[in-house]
C-alpha cells in the first residue's frame, strides 16, 4: 500500500471511500468524480500524491474546478479555477489569491492510495 497525506488505519473502513484506480487520472490534471451526491476534484501531482477538493468553485458557483491549472506558490501545491483564476491551496483549501473578492476556501478530503486504488476519507 501506497501511503499518500496520513496514517489509513483501515481502508475497509466505512470512512474510507473508493474513488478511482490511481491510473484513472492524469499527473498535474484535475478529474471530476461524485461521491455521496457531492461533485469533488482530483489532482495527481508529479511527485505521486493525491489531493481531493471540492469541485464546487465558490467565487463562480460553477464545478470547474477540475479544470484548473494546476501550479505551486512556493512549497504549496495549487490550482487555478478557470472561471476568474482565484488560486486554491490543494492541501488546506485555502485561497491564496481572492483576485479582489473576499476570502473563501475548498473543502478538502483526506487521500491514501492502497492496491492501486484512490481512497477518500468520508466525514
Amino acid at each position: 500500500m501506497t501511503l499518500i497525506d496520513e496514517q489509513v488505519p483501515s481502508v475497509t473502513s466505512p470512512s474510507w471511500i473508493r474513488v478511482c484506480a490511481l491510473d484513472a487520472l492524469e499527473t498535474e490534471r484535475g478529474r471530476a468524480a461524485l461521491v455521496h451526491g457531492i461533485q469533488i476534484a482530483l489532482f495527481l501531482l508529479a511527485d505521486g500524491r493525491v489531493h481531493a477538493v471540492q469541485n464546487l468553485d465558490p467565487y463562480s458557483g460553477a464545478h470547474v474546478i477540475s479544470r484548473g491549472i494546476v501550479g505551486t506558490r512556493q512549497e504549496a501545491p495549487t490550482v487555478a479555477s478557470p472561471m476568474y483564476k482565484q488560486v486554491f491551496d490543494l492541501r488546506t483549501g485555502m485561497c491564496l489569491d481572492t483576485q479582489g473578492k473576499d476570502p473563501a476556501a475548498l473543502r478538502v478530503w483526506p487521500t491514501a492510495v492502497s492496491d492501486g486504488d484512490v481512497l477518500v476519507r468520508w466525514s
